[in-house]
């Protein structure tokens, strides 16, 4: 029991309707939030039905990610195609079957010849039609005949053979005159082993062959 006076807000009617206000505030809200939660739930329905359903029946929204992600897909596929048939129709990427119009070094080199077939300019300079003469100018009996064999051997004319009347000689010379007969005197040195060539105007003959002393 209270000890204050009962008052007119103590008065309470037993058969009132109202259980407190509390209650009737929830029962408002609780109307209120059901058609929003309704909406929200039908709304992810049909969101969940189009994305699982409708791209296997063949239906795609335009403009949606799944088109866009599905044109690209076909773009890369046709790409390394259309790139292949460029490649295949290329006529760079053909080679030329016909030939080439500018010999080749190997071809210019089979139809000149081998350096060995062009004869050099020594070879043509040589005249072994000119008469050789030999002279024996040391105390070897028989020296300048063996000599002038060896020369005759080698294709060359001979000319006169026998003993050096001149002066003495200190070594073996081939005289030649004139340079037109060089050549032929380099040909007979390298023949007869003898590499002291003179130029000389005083003989009437184009090669003369000198044998000196010491020479075997």
């Amino acid at each position: 029991m209270t000890k204050y006076a009962r008052d007119e807000f103590d008065r309470v009617p037993e058969t009132s309707s109202r259980q407190g206000v509390h209650r009737v505030a929830s029962e408002s809200s609780r109307r209120r939030l059901g058609p929003i939660l309704a909406v929200g739930i039908a709304a992810l329905a049909i969101g969940l039905v189009a994305f699982l359903f409708l791209p296997k029946l063949g239906i795609t929204p335009s403009g949606s990610p799944l088109m866009a992600a599905g044109s690209a897909l076909s773009s890369a596929s046709a790409s390394p195609s259309a790139e292949a048939s460029q490649n295949t129709a290329s006529p760079s990427a053909v080679p030329s079957a016909e030939p080439s119009a500018t010999p080749s070094a190997s071809e210019t080199l089979a139809n000149s010849g081998s350096p060995s077939d062009v004869p050099s300019a020594e070879a043509q300079a040589l005249d072994k039609t000119q008469a050789v003469a030999v002279y024996n100018g040391t105390t070897t009996s028989g020296l300048a005949g063996r000599v002038s064999s060896t020369v005759a051997g080698d294709g060359w004319t001979l000319g006169p053979v026998g003993n050096w009347g001149g002066m003495p000689q200190q070594s073996s010379v081939i005289y030649y005159s004139g340079a037109e007969q060089k050549a032929n005197a380099e040909a007979l040195g390298e023949l007869l082993k003898i590499t002291s060539l003179v130029e000389s105007a005083e003989f009437q003959l184009p090669v003369v062959v000198v044998l000196g002393p010491g020479y075997q």
